[in-house]
């Protein structure tokens, strides 16, 4: 019989695999490439989503809606951005819905959403990619603000917008939860407080705006084209959803009593971020326009400059420092989550690789690194076309996640339930792999002008479109036999009196600590419970524990182990 130990016993330090400092303190770690357990997840569906949020108080945003509507003029920038915002919610509803009900970040549900164990190393890297960039681009926007309002040199910047943000995110979830809570009424009030002070004191402005037509050769006036581009640059944050359930993860359990406020956060925190996320953009569009006769076009979509003149419409004397200010509450709240979910996905991806983990932490300093670097390469000035290509690759990552959850799981192609365990797992899955693959090469060649123009601006559309198409034509003709290479044969913990999965933990037979049943499996090589870590760590068995040694189809598992979150 499995051992089963109580919830208080203490880490253990001996036994057949010990890991360091950083890698067994939960609050440093924060369960990097684990499941979230009941135990850790003692924050309220209020603190969470409001962690989550504070994570979106980026101003790209600001820069990404300024870049479309001077390159694509006022209409079709605004149909662009709904049109991309659109996508984003819809395809950000079941990925969140399935992390806060399992308790799993990004990189965890990718792999039991058609990737495989080590399909979604890719992927990894995708969403590691996401992060740096986006720290760049917003470590771009603080140095601006910094040489803008205290002189100090970009490059002097860069550095500087690097090394504040580290002390917040080595204490993960614990240290940033409280950040956010406690900064983000201050940060919405200084978001909104220009765009007040124009509609009382000039409110023509907003009607002058429509007809704004920046560098667009067809005007403010509809250009299909313009669309196309302008939602292809927006739609590159569609991997923010990863870095909304990195939070979501950690909701509580849904119960009868919690329902609605488990729903409202996982709606508001999750899909939800792009409302606030279109209305950012439309905003940077807006005070592009709004600056553009003073600062020339080539500056209208720096935040820095949109603010110092929102600001001196009320608040001239201090306009400045002001707007200085609130760039700098802005960055270290988006950075914070950037370098926290890098930190993350790096982990998931060399883990896999190399079979070893020294820490979430060792990991923040790698993705912090590259934005660095990317920053001192200038990468702000080419906004448009660096997020124009990522958005390809993205969206067929994203479309193929969402395409087995909402499309193959109802279907019964795919197992109800996300497995993410080794233990159970074939290396690759090529329902969702093989769709990401194809759906980004053919979205890439797009992009690449191979189909002509429309083909470039739509490419993330063709991504899409052909990720949620071959994703269940794959599973389909696989017959699902890719998903899980063994069932679960673990023996299920004791149920306490009430009928409910007791407080009692499993003892990994590896590492001699105690963890929650979803967190692990059965293993032959060891000869008792294994927790997914140790797993995933593991190099001497070589899988001998799945049917064809875990490289060929097995038998699929329809339906989920006994003990599972609550749904």
């Amino acid at each position: 019989m499995t051992e089963i130990i109580d919830r208080e016993a203490p880490p253990a330090t001996t036994g057949g695999r010990t890991y360091n400092h950083w890698a067994r303190n939960d609050t440093l770690e924060d369960y990097s490439l684990r499941y979230a357990p009941k135990s850790f997840r003692r924050w309220s569906p209020y603190v969470v989503a409001t962690t989550a949020l504070g994570g979106i108080a980026y101003l790209a945003d600001f820069a990404i809606g300024g870049s479309i509507a001077i390159s694509h003029g006022f209409s079709s920038a605004l149909v662009a951005i709904l049109a991309a915002a659109v996508v984003i919610f819809l395809t950000g509803v079941p990925i969140s819905y399935y992390s806060a009900k399992y308790s799993i970040d990004m990189d965890l549900l990718t792999r039991g959403a058609g990737f495989g164990y080590l399909g979604s190393t890719l992927t990894s890297v995708i969403y590691a990619s996401f992060t740096f960039i986006f720290f760049a681009l917003e470590g771009s926007i603080m140095a601006q603000a910094l040489e803008l309002g205290l002189h100090i040199p970009l490059a002097v910047g860069y550095l500087v917008c690097s090394l504040i943000i580290l002390p917040l995110v080595i204490y993960g979830m614990t240290a940033l939860s409280t950040m956010q809570v406690w900064t983000q009424p201050v940060w919405l009030v200084l978001m909104v407080a220009p765009f007040v002070s124009i509609a009382v004191q000039e409110p023509e402005k907003f009607s002058q705006f429509t007809h704004f037509a920046g560098n667009s050769p067809t005007g403010s006036g509809i250009s299909m084209l313009g669309i196309g581009a302008g939602a292809g640059v927006a739609l590159s944050l569609i991997a923010q959803i990863g870095e909304q359930v990195d939070y979501l993860r950690f909701m509580p359990d849904k119960t009868p009593q919690n329902s609605r406020q488990w729903w409202g956060a996982v709606l508001s925190a999750g899909p939800g971020w792009v409302v606030l996320g279109a209305a950012k953009q439309i905003g940077g569009a807006f005070l592009a326009f709004y600056i553009a006769g003073s600062v020339g076009l080539a500056k209208a979509n720096e935040p820095i400059q949109q603010y110092v003149h929102g600001f001196t419409t009320f608040a001239a004397p201090v306009a400045l420092g002001l707007a200085t200010f609130f760039v700098i509450l802005s960055q270290v709240k988006i950075n914070s989550t950037n370098a926290y979910s890098g930190s993350l996905s790096w982990s998931n991806f060399f883990s896999r690789l190399t079979h070893r983990h020294p820490g979430r932490v060792v990991y923040i300093f790698l993705n912090v690194g590259i934005a660095l670097a990317l920053m001192e390469g200038g990468v702000f000035g080419f906004l448009n076309t660096v997020l124009g290509f990522y958005s390809n690759v993205a969206i067929a990552w994203i479309g193929a996640v969402v395409a087995d959850l909402v499309i193959n799981k109802p279907l019964g192609l795919s197992p109800s339930y996300i497995e993410f365990k080794r233990a159970h797992l074939h290396h690759f899955n090529p329902v969702g792999f093989g769709s990401m693959l194809i759906a980004s090469a053919v979205s890439i060649a797009a992009y690449f002008e191979a189909f002509g123009d429309y083909g470039k601006a739509y490419s993330p559309f063709i991504a899409l479109f052909l990720a949620m198409v071959l994703s269940p034509l794959f599973a389909k003709l696989t017959k699902g036999t890719y998903y899980i290479a063994r069932v679960d044969d673990l023996e299920e913990p004791l149920l306490a009196a009430d009928g409910l999965p007791s407080a009692a933990l499993l003892t990994c037979t590896v590492c001699t600590t105690g963890f929650e049943r979803p967190d692990v499996a059965n293993c032959p090589f060891h000869a008792g419970a294994i927790c997914s870590l140790c797993c995933s760590l593991e190099k001497d068995c070589h899988d001998s524990c799945k049917s064809g040694n875990g490289s060929g189809p097995g038998p699929v598992a329809l339906a989920p182990p006994t003990v599972r979150s609550a749904d």
